[in-house]
């Protein structure tokens, strides 16, 4: 793709004002298991005797890890890995990620090496393989899979976030169910989930993850679950009796935990950076009200978004890049198809991996979206900036909102500092930070 700056497009923006930003703090409840606290909570947890008492001395325990950038994932894992070796049985991690890592047994290890889920910091083995094995056919007539290494172990402790999914709404979301039917089922897993559509995956979810949980050695669940501020809150222990009524009660806090930009519309949304460790479509629709279908919605009302940047946790897959307006040349140099496609093929979501329109530099790519915004006041545009979607404790408003926020507006929305032009560097990237 040839993308130029200093040629027609950049002309065609070069008149347009971005408006003077300045800083704004959103405070959100903030209930918090400190990074320090956390071993303890776990041993707390799977301590109680429903949970001590099924590992036993000896056993292969499979934990199951991820690809989401989970708030203190590595100590977690460990936690739980350090817990099973106190009661004489033998851990192993299995990545858990259903497509990711371009759906293959090393780029898995390399999303979890991301994460700092290495062996040598884990104390154990990670058997990664995307070998799996048939469980049967759920009620909803879905092929059911299982990673081999986790079946054929003495026992699978399910360690997963729990939040609201991004994608579609149900009493099972991201969580426990999902880290089984997706994430354990590996690329064949992933894609029955998927396979029916969007429409359908709130009943495939739970219907796949009943036969599992009839058919393979589940011992437990250990979600846990993140305040506003991409912290710790929650850690619960589940029995796998009781899985399917404890994960849709969980589910509800959870959603109650979740931050958002509380002025709630604006024109522009400019977003520094995303990627797979922010959220499984880059960015949370949830907060940016980017959805990629029309099985959920919520988030900010917005006209135009941009995407300055991927980040390197991602390793290439870029999957969400199709919910911008607008992305930077960096942003589309860093893409890898072969990372992402398999996970857009998988889940038949084809949207999130379209490519919006390309410029050469962070400028030209808010310039862009105002430009092309309709039925507003260009004097007046109403833009908002955040660092990315899980961090928006503080984040920059354009001073359209400025007198607004002063005058308490929105409760929990105050001004830091006074709107100021945004800087630039020589090749126009974005310096100006957001704190």
């Amino acid at each position: 793709m040839n993308i130029v700056q200093g040629g027609v497009v950049s002309q065609l923006l070069a008149g347009v004002a971005i408006p003077k930003m300045f800083r704004a703090r959103q405070k959100f409840p903030r209930e918090v298991i400190t990074p320090e606290d956390i071993p303890a909570k776990i041993f707390a947890e799977l301590s109680r005797e429903r949970f001590i008492s099924k590992i036993k001395p000896g056993m292969s325990v499979a934990i199951t890890a991820g690809s989401r950038g989970v708030a203190n994932v590595a100590i977690i894992t460990k936690a739980v890995a350090d817990f099973v070796k106190s009661r004489g049985a033998n851990p192993f991690i299995v990545p858990a990620m259903g497509s990711h890592g371009g759906a293959t047994a090393e780029g898995q290890l390399e999303v979890l090496e991301g994460y700092g889920i290495t062996p040598a910091a884990m104390g154990c083995e990670i058997r990664s393989s995307m070998e799996v094995v048939h469980l049967g056919v759920s009620d909803t007539g879905q092929n059911v899979y299982i990673d081999r290494n986790a079946y054929e172990s003495d026992g699978i402790i399910v360690s997963c976030r729990l939040k609201p999914h991004n994608a579609f709404r149900g009493p099972y979301e991201s969580g426990p169910c999902k880290m089984m039917a997706v994430g354990l089922g590996k690329q064949k897993g992933a894609e029955q989930v998927h396979g029916a559509g969007m429409g359908h995956i709130a009943e495939n979810i739970p219907s796949i993850a009943r036969v599992i949980l009839a058919k393979a050695p589940v011992l437990f669940a250990i979600p846990c679950i993140e305040n506003a501020y991409d912290e710790t809150c929650r850690l619960a222990a589940i029995d796998a009796p009781d899985i399917m009524e404890r994960e849709p009660e969980l589910l509800r806090f959870a959603f109650t935990q979740m931050p958002k930009i509380l002025a709630e519309e604006c024109d522009v949304l400019v977003v520094d950076e995303t990627g797979k460790n922010y959220s499984g479509t880059g960015v949370d629709p949830n907060i940016t009200g980017t959805f990629s279908t029309e099985y959920a919605s919520g988030g900010v009302k917005v006209q135009r978004t941009c995407f300055l940047r991927l980040s390197g946790e991602s390793h290439g897959n870029s999957l969400g890049v199709g919910l911008a307006n607008v992305i930077t040349k960096k942003f589309f140099d860093a893409i890898d198809t072969e990372k992402m496609y398999p996970n857009c093929i998988t889940s038949t979501v084809l949207a999130s991996a379209r490519i919006p329109c390309v410029v050469a530099t962070d400028k030209e790519a808010i310039q862009l979206c105002i430009r092309t915004c309709t039925g507003i006041d260009k004097n007046h545009v109403r833009v908002i900036r955040i660092p990315n979607s899980l961090h928006i404790g503080h984040i920059m408003m354009s001073e359209a909102y400025y007198d607004d926020v002063m005058a308490g507006k929105w409760p929990g929305l105050t001004a830091e500092s006074e709107p100021e032009e945004l800087r630039f560097d020589g090749e126009d990237s974005l310096i100006t930070p957001v704190v």
